[in-house]
């Protein structure tokens, strides 16, 4: 059973944001940051090593054996957290860089601040959210499909439009293991316009819709739709927009595919209201979690669970 904790520590940080001269030499070219403008995405150099990825393999084991460093103070509305008695499913468990300082200490590593920082061509690089995910090898399970969808409709009520999302597997990731697919340049396309059920994550929308509203944007925008499924060698990261399509299918393979969602947050983004129709504004689960700020908005550079990854000072 899943247990909250009313007075939770707060996990460690990067209180220094310096680079040694290898991991410069891992940043993205300014080549690479065209493309990243241009397609929506980025295949990273190899950012993690060996050891490293071996010990988010580990701490991902421990966690979900049930290991905790703190646990959330509160369950906010909707929290993907799974647990033993959700199955074989393909699992997803949000803020393990709060809950978990085995994870976090892999995933708190500046380097991948500063290639997020350069690609979305800003100074600061906070995380937004870190889920944990692990899709096992059931080529006809559900849950493995993951539909279009683009991360920005989710985060309303954050201002910037510069977020985006470093996919990190935990090993060589390739199609057959249900990689991620970015659907290339979609992050430049108008919208056709869009209803209230955008803000709902894709595992509470039919997944025909999802289809069908990436082809009539696509249609809108006069583009064909471009599915490129990212084989990303082990230690390397997939980046991309916030407002790029992506998905994932299923994994065919012998073996689980195990990964994080990092996302990430610009210095400047800030909470706003998104008003819905009837009335309501739109919430992240930041909402129910984090401090306020001093006009009484919830502060989404709250250091506790969006700690600065990082900073050109």
């Amino acid at each position: 059973m899943t247990t909250f904790d009313t007075s939770p520590t707060p996990p460690p940080r990067a209180l220094e944001f310096t680079l040694s001269a290898e991991e410069i030499d891992l940043l993205p070219s300014d080549d690479d940051v065209a493309f990243y403008q241009e397609h929506g995405w980025y295949l990273s150099k190899k950012l993690l090593t060996d050891a490293e990825t071996d010990e988010l393999v580990d701490a991902s084991e421990r966690y979900y054996a049930g290991e905790r460093d703190r646990n959330l103070p509160v369950a906010p509305p909707k929290l993907a957290y799974w647990d033993p008695s959700k199955g074989d499913v393909q699992r997803h468990n949000d803020y393990v860089h709060y809950e978990h300082d085995g994870l976090a200490k892999i995933l708190g590593k500046p380097l991948i601040g500063a290639v997020a920082a350069r690609l979305a061509q800003v100074d600061e690089i906070r995380i937004f959210q870190s889920t944990l995910i692990y899709k096992p090898p059931i080529e006809g399970e559900p849950s493995n499909i993951v539909p279009w969808h683009f991360d920005k409709h989710y985060w309303s009520s954050s201002s910037s439009d510069r977020m985006l999302t470093a996919f990190i597997p935990f090993h060589d990731c390739p199609p057959e293991m249900g990689t991620i697919t970015m659907v290339d340049g979609s992050h430049r396309w108008k919208e056709i316009g869009s209803d209230d059920t955008v803000v709902r994550h894709f595992a509470d929308r039919d997944k025909s819709q999802l289809d069908q509203m990436l082809i009539e944007n696509a249609q809108y925008n006069g583009v064909e739709v471009v599915k490129l499924p990212i084989t990303i060698p082990r230690g390397h990261m997939n980046f991309h927009h916030c407002r790029t399509y992506h998905g994932s299918g299923a994994n065919v393979s012998d073996r689980p595919r195990r990964a994080i969602s990092l996302h990430l947050q610009d210095g400047g983004n800030s909470y706003r209201e998104f008003p819905l129709s009837d009335g309501t504004l739109a919430a992240y689960n930041h909402d129910a979690l984090v401090r306020r700020t001093p006009d009484g908005r919830p502060d989404y550079a709250d250091p506790d669970f969006c700690p600065t990854l990082w900073a050109d000072r």
